[in-house]
């Protein structure tokens, strides 16, 4: 798995995301590729601008913590087709290059921030989580879009 916090893997993730244009297409799902971008953003913006969306009552947080932790900080790569929780839905066409950079941007900003800023951060949905299951978390879901789009 790929280091998210690693300036050679951040880097890896940037020139693989300079790589897609407007026009490409996805391998599978419905989201085109500025939707794709949005939709990666969201992990982030839970991060760096939480206050964008709504935080999960405390059952649903008991069930997230519960059941789509284990799956999402585990070091399995996702399955084609999964269903997508509802703040990451996006239906709406997006600014592909407004996308790109602010992905590109949430990367660097990680990267620098580093591991020890992560590690035992709270998370809105799954409470305190160390570096790696950050780092899992962002590293795969970047994986599977990028796979989903033709690019890894």
């Amino acid at each position: 798995m790929r280091n998210i916090f690693s300036a050679v893997d951040a880097d890896f993730y940037i020139k693989a995301i300079n790589q897609l244009t407007p026009e490409t297409s996805a391998k599978w799902g419905k989201m085109s590729v500025d939707q794709m971008l949005a939709h990666c953003n969201v992990t982030y913006e839970l991060v760096y601008e939480p206050q964008k969306h709504k935080k999960p009552g405390f059952l649903a947080k008991w069930m997230m913590k519960k059941f789509v932790k284990p799956k999402v900080t585990n070091e399995l790569a996702y399955k084609q087709n999964l269903p997508t929780g509802p703040m990451f839905l996006i239906k709406d066409k997006k600014d592909f290059d407004f996308e790109k950079k602010r992905l590109i941007g949430f990367i660097q900003k990680t990267q620098q921030f580093g591991e020890a800023a992560f590690d035992g951060k709270e998370s809105a949905s799954f409470g305190k989580l160390n570096a790696q299951e950050w780092n899992n978390m962002m590293a795969k879901h970047l994986d599977h879009h990028l796979a989903q789009f033709g690019i890894l």
